[in-house]
């Protein structure tokens, strides 16, 4: 049977399309060790799943034919496909057509499918792989920008986005990305940065690499703009996966629930021997994490960074919740500026997406000096401090140690609305800690003191005795009850059960002005 022209015509086409910037160019872009923008959607997706759309589109032109001056694609491939079943939308910028840059056709390509995300309620994931704007087309590449840029802000808490830096990203190009919800770089091949070396060492005469000034370690543990640090970029797009798993598809939607494999009755004892009696000894809460979530599965959220603050995924007994834990192995678990604004960001996100919030609480206060009360900790602390009392997701809290001053108030305390408020016995709650209390309680009578020292240790004593156990907070009802460390598991899951069909709300308002 002989091939109708026309259908042969359009089979050499979307051949064509896919072929991106020739041989040479796939052959010079794997030689980089980066993959081709197709093969980053085939890791990404469920097999087969891809459907492509504007697969002809081509840069504004009066010449209107397909050749090598005018790609089809135009430098981005867009379309959607299923991630473990579920709807998902990508776009994945192809370097080896124009180096990627964003003319007025790849724009309107990649605001399509914002559009279509929103309207569909389904994530939109980015893979960036960009030279920026596309010179040569002036104010309408800067203008394709901007009309990306809205789309991400009206996007914002509707649905998931999420970006992937797999290449360059300079310039105007890092600001939807900077929109989104989380950022994935890869080491070695991921840049970000508003101006490159070459600019920087003009103006400001600083010689810089671009590894130093914008690469996945600079952004994942200096910056804090990236969330995650991959080892390859197969290893980025798995753990995209791994993350949407997590996630509901768009803000009207709870996040999936899952089988579990893991015995929601089951305790742990090395729970209840982890807290050091030396109260100023550190431990891991990593591990008092791992001992409660299913299976001991944990996806961390900016690992590397203000790592006195842990925040990431998990689930309990099947159901996905988001995890704010201060780390008392990292500057004792105190909070400062990158740690609150780090929390409260992931504390805002899961209360986008409903996704229920449980606090590990063990903070000593705020970090005291110079450096923090001029970087404006007082209003970086507040944003953690508001993110936590806006939240109407069930929200469950358990001091394992110390929750000492205003950092008691600020993380997930009875008084911003929280659920259910918990605390081993070996809690600490005061306005400060006993030595400092002390200090400044009796201090004429330690001055006076033949033997300040014995008198201080005495003093310390009696007031850890008296005020830094759980129970006076418990006899106010600010906590709902003391739990024997080992049953934390059980008593979470159960609580969240109790609390599945949570409704609460926030008086009406366009938005409220959280102290950015």
């Amino acid at each position: 049977m002989t091939l109708d022209p026309k259908v042969k015509r359009l089979r050499e086409l979307k051949a064509k399309s896919k072929q991106g910037g020739g041989p040479a160019r796939l052959q010079a872009q794997r030689e980089k060790g980066k993959l081709t923008a197709r093969e980053r959607i085939e890791i990404l997706l469920d097999e087969g799943s891809f459907r492509e759309i504007d697969a002809f589109t081509t840069q504004h032109t009066t010449d209107l034919s397909f050749n090598e001056k005018n790609p089809m694609g135009d430098g981005v491939v867009t379309g959607y496909g299923t991630i473990d079943g579920r709807l998902v939308y990508v776009f994945s910028q192809d370097f080896t057509i124009f180096g990627g840059s964003l003319g007025r056709a790849h724009a309107n390509k990649i605001i399509k499918l914002q559009d279509l995300a929103l309207k569909n309620g389904a994530p939109i994931i980015g893979l960036n792989d960009s030279g920026g704007a596309r010179i040569q087309e002036g104010v309408v590449s800067l203008g394709g920008y901007a009309d990306i840029f809205l789309r991400n802000t009206l996007s914002s808490g509707v649905i998931p986005q999420i970006s992937c830096i797999l290449g360059p990203s300079a310039g105007g190009a890092v600001y939807s990305p900077a929109i989104t919800d989380f950022i994935f770089m890869v080491k070695g091949t991921s840049y970000m940065f508003v101006t490159g070396p070459d600019v920087v060492k003009s103006v400001t005469h600083e010689e810089v690499t671009f590894e130093e000034l914008g690469g996945a370690a600079t952004h994942n543990e200096i910056s804090g703009v990236a969330h995650f640090a991959a080892e390859s970029e197969e290893h980025a797009l798995f753990t995209v996966r791994t993350l949407l798993n997590y996630l509901p598809r768009n803000n009207m939607e709870d996040p999936p629930t899952i089988v579990c494999q893991d015995d929601p009755l089951r305790t742990e004892n090395i729970l209840n021997t982890i807290i050091p009696d030396n109260p100023n000894k550190p431990y891991d809460m990593h591990e008092v994490i791992t001992a409660i979530v299913d299976e001991g599965k944990f996806l961390e959220v900016q690992e590397h960074y203000a790592r006195n603050v842990i925040v990431g995924f998990a689930r309990l007994n099947g159901r996905s919740v988001g995890i704010v834990a201060n780390q008392p192995a990292v500057l004792a678990g105190v909070l400062d500026i990158n740690a609150s604004v780090k929390a409260a960001r992931f504390v805002r996100f899961c209360d986008c997406f409903n996704v229920p919030l449980i606090t590990l609480e063990d903070v000593p206060g705020f970090l005291p000096g110079l450096s923090q009360e001029h970087g404006g900790i007082i209003r970086h602390g507040a944003k953690l401090l508001y993110a936590f009392a806006e939240a109407t997701v069930p929200k469950i809290t358990v001091i394992t140690r110390k929750a000492y001053g205003g950092a008691y108030d600020v993380m997930s305390s009875k008084h911003l609305r929280g659920d259910i408020n918990l605390a081993w016995p070996t809690a600490e709650i005061a306005v400060m800690g006993p030595e400092g209390a002390i200090n400044i309680l009796y201090r004429k009578e330690l001055a006076e003191a033949e033997d300040p020292e014995t008198l201080r240790a005495q003093l310390v004593q009696e007031y850890r005795d008296t005020f830094a156990n759980p129970y006076v907070a418990a006899s106010w009802g600010y906590l709902d009850d003391v739990i024997e460390p080992n049953q934390t598991r059980p008593i979470l899951i159960n609580a969240l059960e109790m609390l599945q069909s949570k409704r609460d709300e926030n008086p009406p308002k366009k938005h409220g002005n959280i102290p950015l």
